[in-house]
C-alpha cells in the first residue's frame, strides 16, 4: 500500500487542489518517467535554479556534477532544496484566451541535500544511475578509475515532502464561447526516441547491446524511463 507525503503549507496545492496528489505512487510515477529536474535553492541570499539529470532510489533523489562546481558543493553542504520535474503532455486550445490550458504532470519535492562521500559510495551510485537509464549497462562498461570518480560531485536528498499535480483531459467549454468559431481541442505533445546513430569509429556495424533494448525508434521516452526504473 502506497505511503503518503504529508503536505505542509509549502507543499500543499492551493490552486486547483483537485489536481494534486501526495501519495508515493503518484509522485514516483512522475519522477521515474523523467531524467531531467530543476534544483532550486538559496545561496548567499540569492536564488538559483540548476537544471540537472537525476535518479531516484526509494525516497532518495540523487544528482551529480563536477566536484569543482560551486553549485554542487553548496547544495551538498546541507542546504534545503526544492526539486521539480515537469512533463508537458499537450496544448489545450479553447475559444477564449483565458480558457486555454496545458496537460501536464509535475512534482515538487522538498528536502535537505548532502554530499555523498567516499569513492566506493560514489562509484556504486554512478553505476546505479547508468543502470537506471540502461538496465545492466554498467556491467558492459570499462570500470571507472579512481581519478575519474574523484572528479564527480554527488548529491543526495531524502524527500521530506512532495506533491504531484496533473492536468489531463479536454477543453473547458464556456457558455460565452459558443458563438465563436475558433478551433478548440488538444494538441498532444510527446518526446520520442529516434533511430540509433552508431559511433562511426568505435561501433560501426556493431549491434546495440541488450541494455539498449528499451530504446526503440518511435518509443515514448517517458515510457522507456518508467520501464527502466529500478523496482
Amino acid at each position: 500500500m502506497s505511503e503518503t507525503f504529508h503536505p505542509t503549507a509549502r507543499s500543499k496545492a492551493r490552486r486547483k487542489p483537485d489536481r494534486a496528489a501526495y501519495d508515493e505512487a503518484s509522485v514516483y510515477a512522475i519522477l521515474d518517467s523523467a531524467v531531467l529536474c530543476h534544483v532550486g535553492y538559496v545561496l548567499d541570499g540569492e536564488p538559483f535554479v540548476t537544471p540537472t539529470t537525476f535518479w531516484r532510489e526509494g525516497r532518495k533523489l540523487y544528482w551529480h556534477g563536477s566536484a569543482a562546481s560551486r553549485m554542487i558543493r553548496a547544495q551538498g553542504s546541507g542546504l534545503p532544496v526544492c526539486v521539480t520535474v515537469t512533463h508537458m503532455d499537450g496544448l489545450v486550445l479553447a475559444r477564449s484566451g483565458l480558457a486555454h490550458s496545458m496537460n501536464y504532470r509535475s512534482v515538487m519535492a522538498f528536502g535537505t541535500a548532502r554530499m555523498v562521500e567516499g569513492l566506493e559510495a560514489r562509484r556504486a551510485a554512478m553505476s546505479a544511475f547508468i543502470d537506471r537509464l540502461y538496465p545492466n549497462r554498467s556491467a558492459e562498461l570499462r570500470p571507472a578509475l579512481d581519478s575519474e570518480i574523484k572528479q564527480i560531485g554527488l548529491v543526495e536528498m531524502t524527500i521530506d515532502e512532495a506533491s504531484a499535480k496533473v492536468r489531463a483531459g479536454g477543453v473547458n467549454r464556456l457558455a460565452e464561447d459558443e458563438a465563436w468559431s475558433a478551433w478548440s481541442g488538444v494538441i498532444p505533445i510527446t518526446t520520442m526516441v529516434g533511430p540509433r546513430q552508431a559511433d562511426a569509429v568505435q561501433s560501426a556495424g556493431a549491434q546495440p547491446s541488450p541494455s539498449l533494448a528499451l530504446y526503440l525508434d518511435g518509443a515514448r521516452l517517458d515510457a522507456v524511463l518508467t520501464a527502466s526504473a529500478r523496482p
